[in-house]
């Protein structure tokens, strides 16, 4: 936790401002163990300074939030080979059923979740300007300041940035379409339809999968499509689900065990991307749903 002491005025403000402060690191860093990282050393520079010379703390900590963020983001522009890029990103999984309203939340999380894939492709300038005031109302010129640039600089960038987020924006992951596109591949999968997978698949789609041994990378629809039978055994349960936002599915051994978890980027009819994490450490850490009880048959798709 933050090391806060109960009781202590300073402490009581600083975790009322502790949920807003991790959604925007998040926003930022796209990593939940980052956007800790960040909201504790913001704490710990609050401990460091007298709680009356702040006028404005919501600001205040806002402002060192940012600027924590900013700095880890030009630090991966700057050392390429440890860039988050080369992490898969941490899933949120739904099942792919019509939400019941205490889930409502948690779909809209996901799908905030894919757009963290776009905010990558930005710069770092651009990723705060348009994360503070399109995502969270902040003022150019706070903005501007955390930048070291003026208010109107700060709205440039972030208006470029908008610019970026609009080019890349498709058709909802959910929507029935890509959910069909997903079904043809899950199904040509099962069956062994070698021709039925590369009409479905992007000529460049890329596979990446995380391993007990590591994370691997398959590039071509040949080439996947030729592993597509292997890749998809040993499940006994599945369903559809929404992965990060995105069209995905679930597997799991007879025993209940978690065997997959696939995601999907569908564009104009074809999958261009897939994700697939079967290392079983990674799996019992996510929060993944439970089997349906009675499906004890092979799953569809499996």
């Amino acid at each position: 936790m933050s090391g806060t002491s109960p009781g202590d005025p300073t402490a009581e403000a600083f975790e009322a401002q502790r949920g807003r402060l991790h959604a925007v690191a998040y926003r930022m860093l796209g990593s939940h163990a980052d956007a800790e990282d960040a909201v504790q050393e913001a704490w710990l520079r609050l401990s460091r300074h007298d709680p009356e010379e702040i006028g404005n703390l919501a600001g205040w900590l806002t402002t060192v939030v940012g600027r924590i963020s900013l700095d880890v983001l030009r630090s991966r522009k700057a050392r390429p080979e440890a860039s988050y890029d080369d992490r898969l990103p941490e899933f949120t999984v739904i099942l792919d059923d019509a939400p019941a309203p205490d889930e409502e939340v948690a779909l809209a999380d996901a799908v905030g979740l894919a757009l963290l894939t776009v905010l990558d492709s930005l710069g770092p300038g651009e990723r705060l300007a348009f994360v503070l005031h399109d995502l969270f109302g902040v003022p150019f010129d706070e903005i501007g300041t955390i930048l070291g640039r003026s208010g109107d600089a700060a709205k440039m960038l972030a208006s470029r940035a908008r610019r970026k987020v609009r080019a890349t924006e498709r058709p909802a992951a959910g929507g029935p379409e890509q959910r069909a596109v997903v079904q043809a591949f899950l199904a040509a999968a099962r069956d062994g339809d070698f021709e039925g997978l590369l009409r479905v698949l992007d000529p460049d789609v890329r596979l990446t999968v995380e391993a007990p041994n590591g994370t691997t990378v398959v590039l071509g629809a040949t080439q996947i499509a030729s592993g597509a039978r292997v890749a998809s055994g040993g499940a006994t349960r599945g369903r559809a689900a929404l992965v990060n936002g995105l069209p995905g599915f679930v597997a799991w051994h007879e025993d209940g065990t978690p065997l997959s978890v696939l995601a999907f980027t569908v564009v104009d009819g074809r999958i261009t991307a897939i994700t697939a994490v079967v290392d079983p450490v990674r799996l019992a850490a996510l929060a993944l749903p439970a089997p349906e009880q009675e499906a004890g048959g092979p799953a569809d798709g499996a």
